[in-house]
Order: C-alpha cells, then sequence, then structure tokens
C-alpha cells in the first residue's frame, strides 16, 4: 500500500533523489522475482517503465532496474545493463501526480506515446514483458504503455509494482 514508510521511501527516492533507496527498491525486486517462479516463467524482459532522461532530482525508475541489475549477479533475470534500457522516453510529457483521473489518463497517453524500444526489434515480437512501475494510482500508465508495447510486437505484458494508492470511494 502506497502510504507511511513505504510512501515516504518513495518520495525519498523520487523527489530527494535519495540513491540509497533505489538499492532497497531493486533488492526487493530481485527478491520478488526469485519468490515468485511461476510469474517469471517465460517472461523474455524485465522492464522499467521509463522516465525522462532530463528527469531531476533522479530517473528513479532507472536507478531501480540498474539496482537490479547489480543485485542479479547470476544473471537470472532478463534484466538490461545499466546505460542500455531497453525501454526508453526520450521526449518529457506532463506528469500525472495529483491529477484528475481524466487528466491522467491524458497525461498516460503521451507518456505512452513518447516510449521507444531500443536495440533489435525483432525481439519483442512475440515476447513476454514484465512492466515495472514505482506506484499504481489509477492504472491508466501500465495500461497504455503495455498497449505500445503489444502494438509494438509484444505478445504479453505483466505489471509489477512497489505500491499501489488506496481506493477511494
Amino acid at each position: 500500500m502506497y502510504s507511511g514508510a513505504l510512501k515516504n521511501k518513495i518520495h525519498k527516492l523520487k523527489y530527494e533523489g535519495k540513491h540509497g533507496w533505489a538499492m532497497i527498491f531493486g533488492r526487493l525486486l530481485v527478491g520478488w522475482m526469485e519468490s515468485h517462479p511461476e510469474q517469471m516463467e517465460g517472461v523474455d524482459h524485465v522492464v522499467g517503465n521509463p522516465t525522462h532522461h532530463g528527469r531531476q532530482p533522479i530517473q528513479h525508475i532507472e536507478a531501480i532496474m540498474d539496482a537490479a541489475y547489480a543485485e542479479d549477479v547470476t544473471r537470472a533475470f532478463p534484466l538490461s545493463p545499466p546505460g542500455a534500457h531497453r525501454l526508453v522516453k526520450h521526449t518529457e510529457t506532463a506528469r500525472s501526480a495529483n491529477r484528475t483521473l481524466s487528466e491522467k489518463r491524458a497525461a498516460a497517453t503521451a507518456h505512452a506515446a513518447a516510449l521507444t524500444w531500443t536495440g533489435d526489434t525483432s525481439d519483442i515480437r512475440g515476447s513476454t514483458i514484465l512492466l515495472v512501475d514505482d506506484v499504481f494510482t489509477s492504472g491508466s500508465q501500465l495500461q497504455h504503455v503495455a498497449l505500445r508495447l503489444r502494438s509494438s510486437g509484444a505478445a504479453d505484458v505483466r505489471g509489477l509494482v512497489l505500491a499501489r494508492v488506496p481506493w477511494s470511494g
């Protein structure tokens, strides 16, 4: 649940650039993958839902993914090495934090449109992708990114988040 101490630590990473939390979240990601082999079966790529390369104070998702790669010393999982992320965002788009649901949906559409699969595009065709993000609020961003990956040839896109925002009535 995106509340209390977890919310605070995600904020420390995301908005204050406290890099140490990326290492911890990367370890959590690898620990989850190790303890859920049935969920990892058939996954061809584990990618972060990218942030813009100019994001300040830190590209927090990329930092988490780099930490996960470092933690996976046996290379048991299909993580990209630091600096070679498979899914990148070259264009800044409006942030969805503290927006209405319709604004979040519009931001999610723009975010997904700004993404590029790097490297050989043949390796996305027919692949299963585990898409990692920090916070699940409305689901719009994961949905739009998954649709973008599917339209690029991915056969299946699964989502994994560190925390989800409590439902509101």
